[in-house]
């Protein structure tokens, strides 16, 4: 029993409480310090690695540039926008017609706007185009967004209606 007494005695001397109270103090010191280290480095880092800038449109990765003669052979592209952020490149194409299209940097497309322009009925799910004849006759789709849940669309008349990915119509916007 006497060095347990020993023990408690060393462990609660004011120098031993002092001194782990240092140690503890130094450690977190050290991982603050650290952690301010990183987060100034991502804060820089993504400030940099940020850039939108216009390119060539050759510059556009070849399945654009092909998504483009294929839906739009009639209207040639007027810029061409990069944004590369930190983990991810994109591109905005802007048409002599004023449609805008974004793609990923494989060059799939994210969205296409038509503005005031019937989007081409190819790039409309039939699922999606049926729904919209049926309920809202006479009104054209202008844009179309892929989103996570499937895809919206946007019609002439500023409605914008949210799919599945199957074409079943989930929402209305307005």
């Amino acid at each position: 029993m006497p060095q347990i007494t020993a023990l408690v005695d060393l462990i609660s001397s004011p120098e031993s409480i002092k001194s782990l109270k240092q140690a503890n103090y130094n450690k977190m010191k050290t991982i603050l310090n650290l952690f301010v280290a990183f987060a100034t480095i991502f804060a820089s880092e993504t400030l940099v690695s940020c850039q939108e800038k216009i390119v060539n449109s050759d510059a556009l990765p070849t399945v654009a540039q092909n998504f483009i003669r294929e839906y739009f052979p009639d209207s040639s592209i007027s810029y061409v926008k990069k944004d590369r952020e930190l983990m991810k490149t994109t591109y905005e194409a802007r048409l002599q017609d004023g449609t805008e299209i974004d793609f990923n940097s494989k060059g799939e497309w994210d969205s296409v706007d038509c503005n005031t322009k019937a989007l081409p009925a190819a790039l409309v799910p039939e699922a999606i185009a049926k729904y919209v004849e049926s309920s809202f006759p006479g009104q054209i789709i202008v844009k179309i967004d892929k989103e996570y849940y499937g895809f919206e669309i946007e019609l002439a008349n500023d409605l914008d209606l949210r799919f599945d990915k199957n074409g079943k119509f989930l929402s209305l916007d307005k």
